[in-house]
């Protein structure tokens, strides 16, 4: 009798989980993007989630929760319920790279990971007036004038800086770091000639390079950019191992429920799959990732190390 119920009752479980992955999600879903309209993580989430919305049957809300290089966001998502009907669609410094500047009340471990969305590397540029034509040709010249040289970046911790920073730890050349507060006003001082080198994304780049404005030396990532084919990798360029590149990813609270992130996770990837979104991720300069949950959070674990040696070795601080 009792081997009956036992049984019984596994098998009304097994049918409740099943119930409850078809019901999913039953409501709209709110995706958190803790930055203000306009930048990359909240392009690619109106990309998405445009497209997700119909797979789900359920509109993604997108919410914009600037501050705090994404932290005030996280922080928020962390705290919401661990239903389903909360995600949130960050950038890599805001993962891996904010544990190491901020005071957080969240470990983004414990997050439960959807899907690494997409990679996308940088390009290295210079002021046209600097001697330098290849990524060798700046390492020697950062060695005769060690401090001199200054490479700006977006701000403190983001992907430009550590690109810098992980450049010159490589490199063993000391150069200066000048932070901005964007992509746009660290560009302008460069065609300016106010710093000399910049760690910057593509997409904003590729026009000035085009006018002779700045040089391009290299790209950041492991291989060539389709948007810029003829210009090799760093790694390429004579710094072997280098690689850094800014990358976007979806998580959920802390103890969602995995039937959930598994769906979350199936819909995505068919929809990094359409063709006109790999046309805009091109574009843009990105390469699609995708992949399971367990592969994002590998990756987490990974870039966690990695930046924590790179923010230990700089000495970097926030003003916090």
């Amino acid at each position: 009798m009792r081997t009956a119920q036992a049984t019984t009752a596994v098998a009304f479980a097994i049918l409740s989980v099943g119930a409850a992955a078809q019901t999913y999600p039953a409501k709209p879903i709110r995706c958190i993007v803790p930055f203000p309209p306009g930048g990359t993580a909240d392009i690619q989430a109106r990309l998405l989630f445009e497209k997700l919305g119909p797979k789900l049957g359920q509109q993604v809300i997108i919410d914009n929760r600037g501050g705090a290089n994404g932290s005030i966001g996280m922080e928020l998502t962390a705290r919401s319920p661990a239903d389903g009907y909360s995600i949130v669609l960050a950038t890599v410094g805001t993962w891996v790279i904010n544990p190491y500047l901020y005071k957080l009340s969240y470990d983004v471990l414990d997050f439960a990971p959807i899907i690494h969305v997409a990679t996308t590397p940088g390009v290295l540029i210079v002021h046209p007036s600097l001697p330098v034509h290849s990524v060798k040709e700046l390492i020697a010249l950062a060695k005769r004038r060690p401090g001199e040289l200054t490479f700006g970046s977006a701000g403190i911790g983001g992907f430009g800086h550590m690109s810098g920073e992980l450049f010159s730890q490589m490199a063993q050349v000391k150069m200066s770091h000048v932070p901005y507060k964007g992509s746009g006003p660290s560009t302008a001082d460069l065609i300016g000639g106010h710093i000399q080198i910049l760690f910057n994304s593509a997409v904003p780049s590729v026009p000035h390079v085009k006018s002779g404005k700045v040089r391009a030396l290299a790209t950041t990532g492991a291989k060539r950019m389709s948007i810029l084919p003829e210009l090799p990798t760093i790694a390429e360029s004579g710094l072997t191992g280098y690689e850094n590149s800014t990358w976007t990813g979806i998580g959920a609270p802390p103890k969602t429920p995995r039937a959930a992130t598994e769906r979350l996770n199936k819909e995505l990837n068919a929809v990094l799959q359409l063709p006109e979104v790999q046309t805009a991720m091109k574009n843009d300069g990105s390469e699609i990732t995708g992949g399971t949950p367990e592969a994002y959070h590998e990756r987490l674990k990974r870039d966690l190390a990695k930046f924590g040696k790179i923010v230990k070795a700089a000495g970097i601080k926030t003003e916090q």
